[in-house]
């Protein structure tokens, strides 16, 4: 009875948020290595061969707008909007992530957050300056982009502030510069354990200009939690308006399947899905590649493997209500623009993404998937591709078939929308992986905070 008992305990007991065994100076010896003293691996090699290859390919792409203008896209009248909107709601939904582990389960006191926060981070500024992109290449005359900003000129021409675009500059340049503070801040201590690591005397200077004079003083510690609580209440709104604001885009237009009042939640939970899902993607092969299964656990990956859980369910819900409404509103017009995406032309990505992002996540309900990275790792790729079908249907479909039946026409892209789309996801893997070679992936200092705790559940277990 009491072995029977002592089982049932372990398998309630949660996994520990770092693995046992773990001290001040192999934290920082395991982390540090890999910028300092680690040979470069072959999967990173790799893998930044081939997003700079796919950066190759997006700056040919953009060379070519440049010279020929948006023609070379497939849109036309009435789809206006094709990749490059879909491909900016995309990239800033996988952002929200980094914020959301960041800021509000900083404030929630969520420890298991402490070895996934920092890459998470840098995940979502690499996200926002993918995204950041396309409305500037979609603008056509990119060279203009000021416009789109109150600045004071002689001919008195200031931007449509009714518009939601111009929200979106404001969402997003506050959301980037209020991730890019809270990026840095955090980094502060570590990048002064470089400093003192680093046996390069360029290496040693470049850190230490970086550290920013930090010295580990109880004041410099004192004015960083400051900062870091500062910066997190500043974020947590973000999380929830950024994606808002872009549902404006869609919500405030009169527009068969755009115009309805539940798109703001439902595109934050969407972000939060797609955005756990590209964490998941990230640190399930880099946990692999670099030995770190002992500082991202099984806990990391099953509890976010909950949050995409949670947030999938929201999504499903708001796919219900999306339906429902349309037809208990009585509009024609809205209900013929769900039967489009349910029997259209677009069918096919309609019926792919409600597999990918409802039937497909209903595994993470037992515990066994959530626990086994290669089935965590492949189901959120599914969730990624799922999202940008969803993104995809609900901007092309709604524009595809509007109002006048006349104007009806199928949007169908180009090799040059692909490689466009193609060339930031090597933009992101170029970026992501020359960070984690110069600078530490995951929070030396936090993940040290830990270590008491972790030693208790140590003893508890003995």
């Amino acid at each position: 009875m009491a072995d029977e008992r002592q089982i049932a305990d372990e398998e309630l007991r949660p996994a520990p948020v770092i693995a046992p065994g773990y001290t001040f100076g192999t934290v920082t010896d395991q982390i540090a290595s890999v910028v300092l003293t680690r040979r470069t691996p072959v999967f990173w090699i790799a893998c930044f061969a081939g997003g700079f290859s796919l950066l190759l390919l997006f700056l040919w792409a953009v060379a070519l707008l440049f010279a020929k203008g948006v023609g070379i896209w497939g849109i036309m009248i009435p789809v206006g909007w094709g990749f490059a909107i879909t491909n900016f709601v995309w990239w800033i939904g996988i952002g929200h992530a980094g914020t959301l582990i960041s800021a509000i389960l900083l404030l929630l006191n969520q420890a298991w957050r402490n070895s996934i926060n920092r890459f998470a981070e840098a995940m979502t500024l690499f996200a926002v300056a993918c995204a950041g992109m396309f409305p500037l290449l979609h603008m056509g005359r990119p060279w203009l982009f000021y416009w789109m900003f109150p600045y004071p000129n002689a001919m008195g021409v200031q931007p449509q502030f009714r518009s939601p675009l111009i929200w979106d500059v404001f969402a997003v340049s506050t959301y980037a510069t209020v991730s890019l503070m809270f990026w840095f801040v955090g980094l502060l201590p570590d990048l002064a354990t470089l400093r003192d690591r680093a046996r390069n005397r360029m290496a040693r200077g470049i850190y230490g200009i970086l550290a920013m004079g930090w010295r580990g003083s109880a004041r410099h510690w004192s004015n960083h939690e400051m900062a870091s609580l500062l910066l997190a209440g500043l974020a947590t709104p973000l999380v929830l308006s950024v994606h808002t604001v872009v549902s404006f885009d869609f919500t405030v237009a009169i527009v068969p399947g755009w115009h309805s009042t539940f798109f703001p939640p439902y595109f934050v939970a969407g972000a939060i899905y797609s955005g756990f899902a590209m964490v998941l993607v990230l640190a399930i092969p880099l946990r692999w590649v670099y030995g770190l299964q002992g500082l991202i656990t099984d806990r990391h990956l099953e509890n976010s493997a909950k949050v995409m859980l949670a947030t999938g369910l929201i999504v499903g819900y708001a796919y219900v209500l999306e339906s429902f409404t349309a037809w208990y509103s009585g509009n024609v017009y809205e209900t013929a623009a769900v039967w489009h995406r349910m029997t259209g032309p677009y069918a096919p990505a309609y019926w792919s993404l409600i597999t990918c992002n409802i039937v497909a996540p209903q595994m993470l309900w037992f515990k066994r998937v959530r626990t086994k990275p290669i089935f965590l790792f492949i189901a959120s790729l599914v969730v990624l591709v799922g999202m940008w079908l969803e993104r995809f249907v609900i901007i092309v479909s709604s524009l595809a078939q509007d109002y006048l039946v006349s104007s009806w026409r199928v949007f169908h892209p180009t090799r040059w929308d692909w490689a466009t789309y193609v060339g930031t996801i090597g933009l992101f893997t170029f970026l992501f992986f020359l960070f984690i070679r110069l600078l530490p992936m995951i929070s030396i200092f936090e993940v040290r905070t830990l270590l008491p705790q972790a030693k208790v559940e140590e003893e508890a277990e003995g």
